[in-house]
């Protein structure tokens, strides 16, 4: 499984100001010296290392994730603003792709803004499969590009539309089977596993992880137990989440817990604090490779989810 990462934030998006712009290149021309002016090798060196805080931006668009299976069949998780990233991506790529497998992991806003814009809903040769275990997913989906709210209603786009209630699971598509399971967030929320070739990926947004995602039940053992892969919101701190307590989103430290609770290989920090910028952000990934080491499980990598972030499993 190829993982790519189009969105990354929570709540909204939040594009890098001018000033903030600004604020890199000054911080990062303030470091050159002489000698990292000699030659291109130097200069590159240089550029290299530069902290990655400064050197381009996690990004400011919310949550959209591609998953591209081994047959070349592409799963979208959620359809935020990064969806639109996406969509031009494939146009670029003059992608041979016709038919889009859409899982919405819940219908709050940021999670869905993007989807009007993504251009295969224009293509009249294109299939848009729409899931989610919610029974009215269709009217949710349809009623965010009614009038007043767009002035395209979906039913005249040229696409063609399918929505899927999901019922029972695992649901199979192309080489992966796709499970399911209801999380902590405020109206509801599902987090998706994808299993292919034995590799799991378990796609986890707007979650308050509780004692109940840490117990040692069979039915938690079969789903998150030795993922190769957790995508997991981790938008607050520690201070943060036990002030937000009942905002629906955990703390990295708890992402990293939880992870370690059941032997996860690679933990994403994801779904950013739209109020965060780079540096706070790359001190947070820090933090939890410090905290990891702490409770003394070197077992995990950790990475923070970025625009344009490639992993393969």
């Amino acid at each position: 499984m190829k993982i790519k990462f189009w969105g990354v934030r929570g709540s909204i998006p939040a594009p890098l100001t001018s000033l903030q712009i600004q604020n890199k290149i000054a911080a990062a021309v303030q470091r050159i010296e002489k000698k990292d002016l000699e030659s291109a090798e130097t200069r590159e060196l240089f550029l290299s290392k530069i902290p990655r805080s400064l050197f381009g931006t996690v990004g400011g668009n919310t949550t959209c994730l591609e998953i591209r299976l081994s047959d070349d069949t592409m799963l979208i998780f959620d359809a935020g603003s990064g969806i639109r990233e996406l969509g031009n991506e494939l146009k670029k790529r003059n992608a041979h792709i016709r038919h889009y497998h859409i899982f919405l992991s819940h219908f709050h806003w940021d999670h869905l803004h993007g989807l009007p814009f993504f251009t295969p809903m224009a293509e009249r040769k294109a299939k848009l499969t729409f899931y989610s275990p919610v029974d009215r997913m269709e009217e949710y989906i349809k009623g965010q590009m009614k009038f007043p709210y767009f002035p395209v209603p979906m039913d005249v786009m040229a696409a063609n539309f399918e929505f899927v209630v999901l019922k029972e699971a695992p649901l199979k598509i192309g080489t992966a089977e796709i499970s399911w399971r209801k999380m902590n967030h405020p109206g509801g929320c599902y987090s998706y596993l994808v299993m292919e070739s034995g590799k799991k990926v378990i796609f986890s947004t707007d979650t308050a992880l509780s004692d109940e995602d840490f117990k040692k039940t069979r039915s938690n053992f079969a789903y998150f137990n030795g993922a190769n892969l957790l995508v997991m919101d981790s938008q607050y701190t520690l201070g943060e989440a036990i002030e937000k307590y009942d905002w629906g989103h955990s703390s990295y430290s708890l992402a990293v817990d939880f992870s370690a609770a059941w032997d996860i290989k690679n933990l994403i920090l994801f779904h950013h604090e739209p109020l965060y910028g780079d540096t706070k952000m790359h001190s947070i990934l820090k933090s939890s490779g410090w905290y990891l080491n702490y409770i003394e499980q070197k077992g995990i990598k950790i990475y923070l989810a970025q625009e344009q972030l490639e992993l393969t499993i």
